[in-house]
């Protein structure tokens, strides 16, 4: 069985096909230009600024880089070079011949990108504005609603709209209903007119209903842009007179069944369909002040290790899909890994070290929400202590090896201060908070022993890790446990691990996922979308959907 090409999630602007970026004092603007014949695969093209998972792999890469290497811009302007069109959404024929994973991790990748516009608004003191300066339906209107503010231009013909339903028989995926309600509070009715009308809604009714903030006659656009986009980054932190850290390359080894980096290394069992995620602690002399950490720019190792963990992640996660089970390890000193957190903690508020802990928090989002099993196996050499905690905390289930008769070879975990909040997930809650279900008296518990090497016992004990075998029990417990989870429907799996990693309170980013996960997931299966006559097959052939009337 032929396999397609390998999805690179590394990029540079140098090389782009599909974004400009331009700069101008505290403000960056990103324009849109999608190479019609740029698109990922064969088979469509990107016409009407409409787009594929390579289009959101170079904005990706783009905000990154207007993070780390642009300090002084605070506000981030997204527009269109194409005349009366922003952008047009996902692109219908390529959705229309993708795999229905493909469909899905698409979804995913571009759900992450958008809510990373919103991540660095909250924490980061980093502003969006959409100028739609054109048509903008669908995936288009999503990414502005992923914007701080959306202006529009009241040209008579430019219209935001979310077609999906009307139009290709599936949902706007990427966010698009929940924005409407939760962020914007698009009253629900005419949302449901909204929804359900392919042609959208044109100035001052899109203004008057709240699907934009603003609008503008075109000869005034670019001049009330240019001041809202001062005006939304007046408040921020960012530094004026920063120097940024310029993102090179990642230094990566991709092998036949394995990816390796300077600090992460995974091993793929194709046989056992098992990957093992070795993520290597902090090693030798590490900067503790801000000159050092700016000295040593994107080799500063917590930087480092969020890119190389990202890009482990998201090349798992689109180029292997058969390997169902996750298994992470650490490797290292604890006393290094708490040490390097207490550096981050101490300057948390310097934009640098802000920006990589943003990088590391979104990065250990993506491992809760990738549909593949996770489990921690906590051994002899490993080091999760405090940040690297969080990757036990973030799997499924962790074990954490007995060896009563041997003190000096026995793993530890080591609880820290930034297992309390320095991570959150998409919920808003720590893992520890998840874990015990923001119950107290567990929490105090914890919170009672941190700072101190605990033992698998002692873990236990606290609830923090699943099972504590001994060495004896060791080899087969693990085995079964993975064995196990290789025998169960990985759909069923899928929607369970969903379902028990976001136990807790609802927001408007679970709701999106959990949307995604359920509803977007079985709508985009049904033949009323994807059947010989469904909306999503025949768009663009000038034949009718044959729809099942039954309502299911």
């Amino acid at each position: 069985m032929s396999h397609p090409p390998r999805v690179d999630y590394q990029t540079n602007p140098s090389i782009y096909r599909h974004w400009k970026l331009s700069f101008d004092g505290p403000v960056a603007t990103l324009t849109a230009d999608f190479d019609e014949d740029g698109g990922l695969r064969p088979g469509y093209k990107l016409k009407l600024n409409s787009y594929d998972l390579g289009v959101d792999i170079e904005l990706n890469d783009a905000v990154n880089r207007i993070r780390f290497e642009h300090p002084e811009v605070r506000t981030v302007v997204l527009t269109s070079a194409k005349d009366r069109v922003f952008c047009s959404g996902a692109n219908i024929f390529m959705l229309g011949v993708s795999s229905h994973a493909w469909k899905v991790n698409f979804c995913k990748f571009t759900n992450e990108t958008r809510n990373g516009l919103e991540d660095s608004s909250k924490f980061g003191g980093l502003k969006f504005l959409a100028a739609v300066n054109g048509v903008c339906a669908g995936g288009g209107y999503e990414l502005a609603l992923a914007c701080d503010e959306i202006i529009l231009v009241d040209d008579r013909s430019s219209a935001v709209s979310l077609p999906e339903v009307p139009l290709l028989g599936v949902l706007p995926g990427t966010g698009g209903l929940t924005r409407l309600t939760d962020k914007r509070h698009v009253r629900h009715d005419l949302a449901d007119i909204f929804c359900t009308t392919t042609e959208g809604v044109r100035g001052q009714k899109a203004k008057a209903w709240g699907l934009v903030d603003d609008i503008a006659k075109p000869a005034e656009f670019a001049a009330r842009i240019r001041q809202r986009a001062l005006e939304l980054g007046a408040g921020s932190d960012r530094p004026a007179g920063a120097r940024g850290v310029a993102l090179t390359p990642i230094r990566r080894r991709i092998e036949d069944d394995a990816l390796r980096y300077a600090n992460v290394t995974v091993e793929i069992d194709r046989a056992k369909r098992v990957a093992i995620f070795t993520v290597k602690g902090p090693q030798g002399p590490q900067p503790s002040g801000v000159a050092d950490i700016e000295a040593a720019g994107a080799e500063w190792y917590p930087l480092a290790l969020a890119r190389e963990l990202e890009d482990a992640i998201l090349s798992m996660r689109t180029n292997e899909l058969d390997i169902g089970v996750w298994v992470i390890k650490t490797d290292g000193e604890a006393e290094a890994v708490l040490a390097m957190d207490e550096t981050l903690l101490a300057h948390q508020d310097h934009w640098l070290v802000r920006e990589t802990i943003g990088y590391l928090r979104r990065t250990l989002s993506r491992f809760d929400l990738s549909s593949r099993s996770l489990f921690a196996l906590i051994e002899p050499g490993s080091c999760f202590a405090g940040s690297f905690l969080e990757l036990a905390l973030a799997c499924d289930r962790s074990y954490h090896l007995a060896l009563p008769d041997d003190e000096a070879r026995a793993p530890k975990v080591i609880v820290g201060e930034a297992n309390f909040g320095l991570y959150p997930m998409a919920t808003g809650q720590s893992r520890l908070q998840r874990r015990f279900y923001g119950e107290q008296s567990p929490l105090d518990a914890v919170r009672a022993k941190a700072g101190r090497p605990l033992d698998a016992d002692a873990a236990f004990a606290l609830g923090l890790v699943t099972s504590n075998p001994d060495d004896i029990d060791w080899p087969d417990e693990t085995r079964i446990a993975i064995e196990e989870r290789l025998a169960m429907s990985p759909d069923a799996l899928t929607g369970m691990e969903a379902n028990l990693r976001f136990n807790g309170q609802e927001n408007m980013i679970t709701r999106i996922f959990g949307r995604l996960s359920a509803w977007q997931n079985w709508i985009f299966q049904r033949p009323n979308a994807v059947g010989e006559k469904g909306a999503l097959k025949v768009y663009g052939k000038g034949d009718k959907a044959a729809f099942d009337w039954n309502r299911v």
